[in-house]
């Protein structure tokens, strides 16, 4: 019978552990969720107008048009809704001073800002071809040559 010996090895210092499997597992991994995260916007800064000096030129709203309507009987009115008012009123008068001056206070207010002055003319269907041509040469003599006309709608 032979003798069995018992062998005791020695323990290594040197003893190595392989870990490309779990860095390869890791890769695997990250390149998933950046495949499948989904991408939020940025935030954005909030453009804000604090008062306070300002440098440079403060830009100004632009100006509305001036609502003017002729109705049938030649009467002109500005402004719309309750903020109606009568301008001039007598049909055969060719001259109309209240609808001038209104006309050249707006156009010097639209040349203030550095806007162009325009109006909106809402005319009736049945105003005599010679009052518009005096509101029109009215625009005219005060400068104003951007003209809507719009429909006249009865609510």
């Amino acid at each position: 019978m032979a003798r069995r010996k018992k062998f005791i090895q020695e323990p290594d210092s040197d003893t190595q552990l392989d870990i490309s499997s779990m860095i390869d597992v890791c890769f695997l991994v990250l390149i998933y969720f950046l495949v499948a995260m989904t991408v939020v916007p940025a935030e954005r800064d909030l453009v804000v107008a604090l008062p306070g000096i300002h440098e440079g030129p403060v830009a100004q709203p632009p100006m509305p048009p001036m609502c003017l309507r002729i109705d049938a009987q030649g009467q002109v009115f500005s402004g719309t809704g309750n903020a109606e008012r009568i301008l001039d009123t007598d049909p055969d008068s060719r001259d109309l001073p209240l609808l001038a001056s209104q006309l050249n206070l707006y156009q010097y207010a639209a040349r203030s800002v550095g806007d162009v002055a325009s109006v909106s003319l809402r005319v009736d269907g049945e105003v005599r071809q010679q009052r518009l041509i005096d509101v029109l040469n009215a625009f005219a003599t005060a400068g104003i040559t951007t003209v809507a006309f719009n429909d006249l709608v009865s609510l």
